[in-house]
């Protein structure tokens, strides 16, 4: 049986949303994060980078999400979940399923870090309102456009079609699933897009996907 390593709250949420619409069975592992967020030191011992999701089936471990879905999909999807080779709707998947990764994400993990090291305790306490006047402006005058434009992007690319793909969900859309969550945990999606997530969420894999991984909260 396949066995997910899952952190609480992460990125590893979408393997197992993933799995359960491929009705592939499978173990999880679930690990809390440390009170400082990052996640716990065992899961080292799985893979050196001590990330997740990470994927073990039999001899084989893989680590981060986009390799574990190509995986996933390649050995145990029989077709599913992906575009038909050589049409427009494949590109446009291998398209968003790296995207989710490679464009959506930094700009929001960047905003998590500077606003959390604003913030931190860390930070001698004469210098914190210093710090948090420089990363607050930071964030509001370069990192909020560029997640606000990435927004934009998907309310029009969403309009070309219902999945991010074409007609049909995805795995491109499991992937894109993550950073939507993100920028709504903070209010910032339109209400195209509220609508287009809570499609997803209200899949029956995507709800036994949450009893699986135990609460699931961003923000």
């Amino acid at each position: 049986m396949l066995t997910i390593h899952h952190l609480a709250n992460s990125r590893s949420q979408r393997i197992l949303w993933l799995l359960e619409e491929l009705g592939v069975p499978y173990d999880v592992k679930r690990y809390e994060r440390e009170p400082s967020g990052l996640a716990p030191a065992v899961l080292k011992t799985i893979h050196p980078l001590g990330k997740s999701p990470i994927l073990v089936d039999g001899a084989i471990t893989i680590a981060e999400s986009g390799a574990v879905v190509d995986y996933l999909i390649e050995t145990y999807g029989n077709g599913a979940l992906i575009p038909p080779a050589g049409t427009p709707e494949r590109l446009r998947y291998a398209y968003w399923l790296h995207y989710s990764e490679g464009s959506a994400m930094p700009p929001l993990v960047m905003r998590l870090v500077l606003e959390a090291v604003g913030k931190s305790r860390l930070v001698p306490f004469w210098v914190r309102p210093l710090a948090r006047a420089l990363f607050g402006g930071m964030v509001k005058g370069y990192v909020n456009p560029q997640i606000d434009a990435h927004v934009e992007f998907w309310e029009a690319e969403l309009q070309k079609s219902a999945y991010f793909a074409g007609e049909a969900l995805t795995a491109a859309d499991i992937m894109m699933s993550f950073p939507l969550e993100a920028v709504d945990a903070a209010g910032g999606l339109t209400p195209g897009l509220r609508t287009y997530l809570a499609g997803l969420h209200a899949r029956p894999a995507y709800q036994k996907a949450l009893e699986r991984g135990g609460p699931y909260k961003l923000g």
